[in-house]
């Protein structure tokens, strides 16, 4: 009996790779996510205007081992039991939002070593901005209810090897969002270069980042008294 194209190509494909039209739309929901201003991106850029392009992309690279981490907590299904745990789970998002405010007031303080170059205040290490980033990310309640509670939808729970396609979807997270967050950096780097000589400026800006750290810490906040 002759096989059809698809079915040809269905065989040979790795069992790991999730179909086509799963892929594709999955791809869509990601660059959705990464394109969402959230206090990631917020930090990515921050980072950059004042420490430079190597502290921006330090920072993006813990926020993608972040990343990694949720997608084998759900492979692997660690991440079920903080779900079955609310608790746990409020206990996470609250402290997103307090590491939020914590960004916030070192947005605003001086030498806070956040945002646009101040006189004062000691540069960080790569290291740093690398941990910075990965704690953003593995306190921020977006990303954790995005791998808990949606990823797992592009797969079946009969399926035997739904692990190894929950981490190629969450490589593709990766690949999908990191030109995002790549751009954003680089356009960060040449708008502090265009306008650090306007003082103003980045008062205005350190501001502006602070503004949106509380606003996301508040909208945690207030979702969870309203429950």
């Amino acid at each position: 009996m002759q096989l059809s194209g698809r079915k040809i190509l269905e065989r040979t494909m790795p069992a790991f790779l999730p179909d086509l039209p799963v892929i594709l739309g999955f791809a869509v929901a990601a660059f959705a996510l990464a394109i969402t201003p959230g206090p990631d991106l917020a930090l990515f850029v921050s980072r950059t205007m004042h420490w430079g392009r190597g502290h921006g992309f330090a920072t993006v690279l813990g926020a993608y081992s972040g990343i990694a981490v949720h997608t084998m907590l759900v492979a692997f299904g660690i991440s079920v039991l903080i779900m079955a745990a609310p608790a746990a789970f409020f206990a996470l998002k609250i402290l997103g939002a307090l590491y939020l405010v914590w960004l916030a007031v070192q947005a605003i303080r001086d030498g806070g070593g956040l945002l646009v170059p101040r006189a004062a205040g000691k540069q960080p290490s790569w290291g740093q901005s690398y941990l910075t980033g990965l704690g953003i990310n593995l306190t921020n309640p977006k990303v954790a209810l995005f791998f808990v509670t949606f990823l797992p939808q592009f797969v079946s729970a009969s399926d035997p090897h739904a692990p190894g396609k929950l981490i190629f979807l969450g490589g593709e997270f990766i690949l999908v969002s990191l030109p995002v967050v790549i751009g954003a950096v680089l356009f960060a780097e040449w708008l502090t270069r265009t306008l650090k000589e306007k003082a103003w400026v980045g008062k205005g800006l350190n501001w502006s980042f602070a503004a949106v750290f509380m606003a996301f810490a508040a909208t945690i906040l207030l979702a969870e008294g309203r429950r």
